[in-house]
């Protein structure tokens, strides 16, 4: 990823503290929309001072289509679309109020449609790109108590398995995207506690996997669901 516009989206949150240092290792030149000041400083203890200090952060809500569209203007091209952004709540069906559906569909599915949308376009225009998506086991194994989770990520797996397809022609655009289990990261830490933590997957374990899918290496990786599920 030498000399590539990254794109990095939740690169700030549980997840994006393993994968924003790997990208940024690999020479890439990322940037990163945020909401919280607080997050940035949370990252900032996961990289070196110029490390953090080659990252171009953006405050921005992904979730706004017009938000998006000028963010990936002013970047003047995107190589590579990394989209962590997401989320989970629990509850039964019988339960579960429509605005929390909805809400998780907004934060898991449409930001990704957004994010993917416009990064897309600009890969179309210059002729090279690399969408990396993120999924979860239950995409492809729904649990009870995590419906919404699971359809809204469901979703996902299908928004990128579609672009693959409207980008086959493209000799070097390529859409992937990684199914983690449950991710050891603080939320998770205190919404389910730590006692199965070990079983869980690390941040710089679906890293790994992300940063190979962003890579020219991967070229011909196209439509990919990569499970990182660690002991799960």
């Amino acid at each position: 990823m030498e000399g590539k516009q990254v794109l990095l989206t939740g690169g700030t949150g549980g997840l994006g503290l393993g994968v924003a240092p790997a990208v940024v290792k690999r020479g890439a030149k990322v940037t990163i929309p945020y909401r919280n000041q607080g997050s940035l400083e949370r990252l900032k203890e996961a990289l070196s001072p110029s490390e953090f200090q080659s990252i171009r952060f953006v405050n921005a809500d992904v979730g706004d289509e017009n938000a998006i569209a000028q963010l990936v203007k002013d970047m003047g091209r995107v190589d590579v679309l990394i989209h962590l952004v997401g989320g989970f709540s629990m509850g039964n069906i019988v339960d579960y109020s429509y605005d929390a559906w909805k809400q998780d569909f907004q934060l898991n599915l449409e930001t990704t449609f957004l994010t993917c949308k416009h990064s897309l376009r600009s890969m179309m225009e210059n002729g090279y790109g690399r969408i990396v998506t993120i999924g979860s086991k239950g995409a492809v194994q729904p649990m009870g108590g995590l419906a919404s989770y699971c359809a809204s990520k469901s979703g996902v797996v299908a928004l990128t398995q579609a672009i693959a397809e409207e980008v086959k022609d493209y000799d070097n655009i390529t859409a992937n995207c990684v199914l983690p289990s449950i991710i050891d990261t603080p939320t998770n830490r205190e919404a389910m506690g730590s006692d199965k933590a070990h079983e869980w997957v690390k941040p710089q374990s679906i890293a790994e996997a992300v940063c190979y899918l962003a890579s020219e290496a991967a070229k011909d990786v196209r439509g990919a669901t990569i499970p990182v599920y660690g002991q799960l």
